[in-house]
Parts: C-alpha cells; sequence; structure tokens
C-alpha cells in the first residue's frame, strides 16, 4: 500500500507545476492548463484523503466529481472566451488582453 505522504507530494508538485504555469506564461491558454494542473492536484488531495480517513463513505470521491464538473466548466466558458478574444483582438497573449480598461 502506497503511503499518504506520496500522493501528498505529488499532489504539491502537481500544484507547483500549475502555479508556475499560470505566473510565468503569457499565453492564455497556458494559464487555462496551468489552472487545470492545480484542480487536478486538488482533487488527487480529495482522494487521497478520502482512501485514508473514510473509504467506507463516499465524501471524497463526491468532491473529486464535484471538482470535475468544475473544472469542465471553467474550460468552457475559458475557451468560448479566449476564441471571441482571438476574433476581436488577433492575440490571447495575457499581457494584451486589456478590454476592461478605459
Amino acid at each position: 500500500m502506497i503511503p499518504l505522504s506520496w500522493y501528498l507530494i505529488f499532489a504539491a508538485a502537481l500544484f507547483s507545476i500549475g502555479l508556475y504555469g499560470v505566473l510565468a506564461r503569457k499565453n492564455a491558454i497556458a494559464i487555462l492548463m496551468g489552472i487545470e494542473l492545480m484542480l487536478n492536484a486538488i482533487n488527487v488531495n480529495l482522494v487521497a484523503f478520502w482512501r485514508y480517513r473514510t473509504p467506507e463513505m463516499l465524501g471524497g470521491q463526491v468532491f473529486a466529481v464535484i471538482v470535475f464538473a468544475v473544472a469542465a466548466a471553467e474550460v468552457a466558458v475559458g475557451l468560448a472566451l479566449f476564441i471571441s478574444l482571438y476574433r476581436r483582438r488577433n492575440t490571447i497573449a495575457a499581457d494584451e488582453i486589456d478590454l476592461m480598461k478605459w
């Protein structure tokens, strides 16, 4: 049986890679992918704690499914926004997206 600490280390590494992707990238699609990596790290933590704490209850799995649903909705809305921005500005660079500024 794999110890809980291995799952937590893996999730921390995955979250760190996602955070780096969000903070260091200029492409909006790459930023969205970094956010998805962070959400997947959260799912790893939820399922790992569920497995080691209360495997007879389904709380961890239910929360993981909810996070999957939120991630899918976030991707759908994000990609729709990026397609709209690309059609309007011909770029998806995060530095050049300033539609909310006057």
